[in-house]
C-alpha cells in the first residue's frame, strides 16, 4: 500500500515531503491562478507558482523580468484555489542577490501569501543565502542544473551533467544546499546519470524536470503538459492532452452557433 493513492486527502507539509524520499514519488505542477489551482487541489503533492508565468501567462521571451509583485499576486491567487498541496513561491530574478535582500523579499512572500516555501536558483554559490533564509524560519526549495534565470550568463539553455567533472560539481551543489537547510531540490535539465548521483548523495528529496526517472519526484509546467503553450516543446515534456487544439475546436463551434443564431437556444434562455 503506497503512502498516497489517486487523491491527496490531507494537507501536504514539509514533513510529508521529507518522508516521501525513496518511498513515494512526489508530484508537482505549476499554477498561476485560483481556477487551475483548484483543479490541481488534492491531485498533486506540491504546486510551484513558477516565474515561468512570465512566458506562458504574460507572453515574454524568458523569465527574467518577473517581479516580486507579480509572484506575490499569483501566489495569493493559487493559495485561494488550493488548500491541500504544499505551495512554493518562485523567487524572481534579482530578488535574492544578497542575504539581506533575499530575507526582505522572502519575508514579504511569507507575510503576503500563504506559501509554505520559496524557491531559489543556484548551488554552492547561493548556499549562504539559503542558510540565511532557513535560519529565519523560511523554508527553501533549491534549484540546480539548468537554471532559467542564468539564461543570459550561460549563453542559453544548456544540459548539465554530461561528464564526471560536471556531475561531481552538481553533487557538491546539492550537498551545499542540503547543509544550508533546503528541504528539497529541483534538478532541471541534467543527464539521468547525474540526477541519480545527486539523488543518491543527499537525504532530502530531489524533484526532476528533464532529469529522468531516478529523482524523488517530477515537476512540469501545466501549460506545457496540457498542450496550451505552443511556442516550443522541450524534449522532456509529455503532453497529456492537446489543450490549445481542444479550445480552438470548441471555440469554433461556439462562434458558428452564434453566427447561425443557434445559440442561445431555448434551453439557455430565461
Amino acid at each position: 500500500m503506497s503512502i498516497q493513492t489517486e487523491k491527496v486527502a490531507k494537507k501536504v507539509t514539509l514533513t510529508t515531503i521529507a518522508k516521501m524520499k525513496g518511498v513515494e514519488p512526489i508530484t508537482m505542477v505549476t499554477a498561476y491562478d485560483a481556477l487551475f489551482a483548484k483543479l490541481f487541489n488534492g491531485n498533486v503533492d506540491m504546486i510551484l507558482v513558477g516565474d515561468s508565468l512570465n512566458m506562458s501567462f504574460l507572453g515574454k521571451e524568458d523569465t527574467l523580468s518577473a517581479t516580486m509583485d507579480q509572484m506575490i499576486y499569483h501566489t495569493q491567487a493559487v493559495c485561494n484555489g488550493a488548500t491541500l498541496p504544499l505551495i512554493v513561491l518562485d523567487m524572481p530574478f534579482g530578488s535574492y542577490t544578497s542575504e539581506e535582500l533575499a530575507l526582505k523579499n522572502a519575508t514579504r512572500a511569507y507575510q503576503e501569501t500563504n506559501a509554505q516555501a520559496i524557491k531559489i536558483e543556484g548551488g554552492k554559490e547561493r548556499a549562504h543565502i539559503v542558510k540565511a533564509l532557513t535560519n529565519n524560519s523560511i523554508a527553501v526549495l533549491g534549484h540546480i542544473g539548468l537554471m532559467p534565470q542564468f539564461l543570459r550568463s550561460d549563453g542559453g539553455y544548456k544540459i548539465r551533467g554530461k561528464d564526471k567533472t560536471d556531475i561531481a560539481s552538481l553533487v557538491e551543489d546539492a550537498k551545499a544546499l542540503e547543509a544550508a537547510g533546503a528541504f528539497a531540490i529541483v534538478v532541471e535539465g541534467v543527464k539521468s546519470e547525474a540526477a541519480k548521483a545527486i539523488t543518491d548523495a543527499i537525504t532530502i528529496p530531489t524533484i526532476g524536470i528533464g532529469a529522468g526517472l531516478d529523482t524523488d519526484g517530477q515537476v512540469l509546467v501545466w501549460s506545457d503538459m496540457f498542450g496550451f503553450f505552443e511556442d516550443f516543446k522541450p524534449k522532456f515534456v509529455k503532453q497529456y492532452c492537446k489543450g490549445a487544439e481542444l479550445i480552438r475546436e470548441n471555440l469554433e463551434q461556439y462562434t458558428n452557433e452564434v453566427k447561425n443564431r443557434e445559440f442561445p437556444s431555448k434551453e439557455f434562455t430565461y
